[in-house]
């Protein structure tokens, strides 16, 4: 969980309450964060050996529910610099806009403000909505606070009311550093080997919340 501090400062403003005197400032440093971290996805991207399997489970519909742990979000990004018709949910704290700048970078249509504690049932009913119109959506199911690698409940709830399947994404990275954190958010260096996986989508529906659970979980993995 974020350090007290961080999240008192965190809640100061949401993104669309910033005061007038401070929005040069803080386009400023959320533009200037967004395309560093843009600028480092691609250079990454561009000089690593990025190897795919199981896309062939991608062939059976247009959109999907893809879930990641936590920890390897900078690693996705990396791997995946173009999106087409997803939509994202995203906290709207002051201190996230160059989160949501960046996401915008990479292509991601719409961003749906909302996060535990700030919204988050509302968010979810939205993204709900969106993918019964055909949007993809990509989602950390441990996150925003943990326990690291331990599957909620929300993602299954999602695909029970939208009709659209789940599709876990496993990551193997040869090279990478550690932030601190509860997640421990791995760092993909540049020239690096990396492994992507597609596992076979699940369809959650009230009979089988049990069984998915557990193969999501299992999908998942748990990462080294």
């Amino acid at each position: 969980m974020p350090h007290p501090v961080f999240q008192s400062f965190l809640n100061i403003y949401r993104v669309d309450t910033v005061p007038a005197l401070l929005r040069p400032l803080h386009w400023f440093y959320a533009y200037s964060i967004a395309l560093g971290l843009f600028v480092y996805s691609a250079l990454v991207h561009h000089t690593s050996r990025i190897e795919y399997s199981g896309q062939e489970h991608l062939e059976g519909r247009s959109n999907y529910i893809f879930c990641i742990w936590h920890t390897f979000t900078p690693l996705y990004f990396c791997v995946f610099m173009k999106h087409a018709h997803h939509v994202w949910m995203e906290h709207p704290g002051w201190l996230m806009k160059h989160l949501h700048i960046f996401l915008r970078f990479v292509g991601v249509e719409r961003i749906i403000f909302g996060s535990t504690g700030h919204s988050g049932r509302e968010a979810a009913d939205e993204i709900v909505e969106c993918l019964k119109q055909g949007y993809s959506t990509v989602l950390a199911p441990d996150g925003p606070y943990g326990p690291p690698y331990v599957l909620h409940k929300g993602i299954l709830h999602m695909s029970r009311q939208s009709g659209v399947p789940v599709i876990s994404i496993e990551f193997s990275v040869a090279r990478f550093f550690k932030l601190r954190g509860w997640d421990r958010k791995r760092i993909p260096l540049p020239f690096n080997s990396i492994k992507v996986r597609f596992s076979a989508p699940v369809q959650v529906t009230p009979e089988n919340l049990s069984e998915a659970y557990t193969q999501i979980q299992k999908e998942l993995g748990v990462p080294g």
